[in-house]
């Protein structure tokens, strides 16, 4: 699925941002847009519990202002072992300790590979992700050190990297609490109210209100004194 914004530059630098439909990586989409760069957005259909993030994804990708908008597919539905794509696990609905089964094995890695693959071919300067390691549900591949081991994977894998023109991956979210997310993204006018961030929402994108994803949403509203927009089932 591709859209197109026909108000960009070609002359500007590119960048792929990964684009979930969430509010943490429409927020990224819009400071990338901010930072000069033309976005080329990707959003990817992994065999998620529901595909209305990926409709909200193209909603913020056209209200923002991305270059392109793709979505591409990897099948996570065979691997298994998380909440999110395999139906016979429930989604947990208070807070648990470790890292929940909300927790979808390489989905960070499988992404970021398919952003650098899409990068390289572009001539992207830089792939966005919206990763945080502050108000999260504990996810290894959303810290930090993680980020950081996947954009050397990427400078020694790459014709660009061999060549001196490394592909950089920057996480602006990463240190941020979901409070500072959200009125980042409220400065820069980004429609929360397109987002869907819940792990189980309905047909028509309305939120749980009861899982984790919903809980940092909502507290993050709070403590960001912005109004939440969300739509709750």
């Amino acid at each position: 699925m591709n859209t197109t914004s026909q108000f960009s530059s070609v002359s500007k630098p590119r960048a792929v941002v990964l684009l979930s439909g969430g509010l943490d990586s429409a927020t990224v989409l819009a400071m990338s847009i901010e930072q000069g760069y033309d976005a080329y957005a990707l959003s990817v259909h992994y065999g998620q519990r529901h595909s209305a993030e990926l409709a909200a994804a193209a909603r913020v990708a056209t209200t923002l202002g991305a270059r392109e908008h793709r979505i591409m597919g990897v099948e996570l539905t065979g691997i298994g072992g998380s909440a999110l794509t395999d139906s016979s696990i429930a989604v947990p609905t208070s807070p648990v300790a470790g890292i929940p089964v909300t927790y979808v094995p390489a989905r960070n890695t499988l992404m970021l590979s398919l952003a650098l693959g899409w990068a390289e071919v572009l001539g992207a300067e830089a792939i966005f992700i919206g990763v945080n390691a502050v108000d999260y549900s504990g996810y290894p591949d959303c810290r930090p050190e993680f980020i950081a081991a996947f954009a050397e994977a990427a400078r020694l894998g790459t014709r660009v990297g061999i060549e001196g023109a490394a592909i950089r991956v920057e996480a602006p979210l990463v240190r941020l609490s979901k409070a500072d997310i959200i009125r980042q993204g409220h400065r820069l006018g980004v429609d929360f109210s397109l987002t869907v961030s819940c792990y189980q929402a309905d047909s028509e994108g309305r939120a749980c209100g009861r899982c984790d994803s919903c809980r940092l949403r909502r507290e993050g509203f709070v403590s960001a004194g912005v109004p939440d927009p969300t739509r709750y089932v």
